[in-house]
């Protein structure tokens, strides 16, 4: 009798279009193993980024708004669901791998920091070498997790998450080469989700008034955060149809006009005055931690209370996983006085 996962794999053949990645011609794991007799290859690293705590950590780092009052601000967490969500939605579309899709997504964002970009540009100017999120992500599920052994995921997994950024760079860039169509997929995807959930909390922070809006992208994007959403990943179904499969891409219009909500973004959000200021104060607390550890290894192995492979965990790991909340404690704990107390006194 044939395995439920053998059956799946049939069934993508039936269902799933030719250009999409199929389950049983998977480029394979680093290492070889045994194959799961209910998942795909695909479902299987879904399921090891989920329940790995770097995703979990996810829920506590910052996606804009630093360790912010109130209960409906994007983390990072909700960040990779949405682009997980999105991404799914455009590759059932597409009939695509939606399991390999949703894998990409949800560990993308594995190797953030805490404070968000702050964070990262702090360890990108100290570190020798510099630190890149998207290559991090890549070493936490090869190198950190599961107590040093990785995850061992699929190539097609590993591709797509250390190509998925685009910072300020072009977003269509033909010289990313994505080994997949799915790949493709997310890599767009982060970006709907980003511009799309980042307006949408710094009108609700008081950042911005609506009608500072510039009134051409409300009149493309639509006024609410679903038209918006829907707009997008409609013109990526549509644009990427009309390429016969060859990529997934976007229409010029909707490039030229996600370019300019970028810039507005940057302009009247990411450079606000109340988040540089948050922003400075973030990478100097990251900045301190690293020299803190760095100079001293020995403090690592004090503060990082771990039995089995310390050795493999760097003060960049370390800090790089951090929380923002564990961030600032750490922080607090090692370079804000302490009041003196007789019962502190050893005698």
């Amino acid at each position: 009798m044939k395995s439920i996962r053998k059956q799946i794999e049939e069934k993508e053949f039936e269902f799933l279009s030719k250009y999409a990645s199929f389950s049983s011609k998977s480029l394979g794991r680093i290492k070889k193993e045994k194959k799961c007799s209910l998942r795909t290859d695909f479902q299987r690293d879904r399921d090891r980024i989920l329940h790995s705590k770097s995703f979990r950590r996810l829920k506590d780092k910052t996606q804009v708004f630093l360790a912010p009052y109130g209960d409906h601000f994007r983390t990072r967490l909700t960040h990779v669901l949405e682009v997980s969500q999105i991404s799914r939605t455009i590759s059932r579309s597409l009939f695509l791998n939606e399991d390999l899709t949703e894998a990409i997504a949800l560990g993308h964002d594995l190797g953030h920091t805490p404070f968000g970009h702050a964070g990262e540009q702090a360890l990108n100017d100290i570190h020798k070498g510099g630190f890149k999120h998207y290559l991090h992500s890549l070493r936490i599920v090869d190198h950190i997790e599961n107590n040093g052994k990785g995850l061992n995921l699929t190539q097609e997994v590993r591709d797509g998450i250390s190509k998925h950024s685009k910072g300020r760079g072009p977003i269509i860039n033909e010289k990313i080469k994505i080994k997949t169509l799915e790949g493709q997929v997310v890599r767009l995807s982060d970006i709907f989700a980003y511009f799309t959930h980042d307006l949408d909390d710094a009108l609700r922070a008081g950042l911005i008034k609506k009608n500072n809006l510039p009134k051409k992208l409300i009149l493309f994007f639509g006024k609410s955060h679903s038209e918006r959403i829907s707009k997008v990943i409609s013109d990526t179904i549509n644009s990427t149809t009309k390429t016969n499969f060859k990529k997934v891409t976007i229409s010029l219009e909707l490039e030229e006009n996600l370019n300019l909500m970028r810039d507005f973004l940057f302009e009247k959000v990411y450079f606000h005055e109340i988040l540089r200021k948050n922003f400075d104060k973030a990478k100097k607390i990251l900045s301190d931690l690293y020299l803190f550890f760095h100079d001293d290894p020995n403090r690592l192995k004090n503060v990082y209370k771990c039995t089995s492979k310390i050795h493999s965990v760097s003060c960049l790991d370390f800090i790089a996983g951090m929380s923002d909340e564990y961030a600032l404690e750490i922080h607090k704990s090692i370079f804000t006085p302490k009041k003196w107390s007789f019962e502190d006194f050893k005698f």
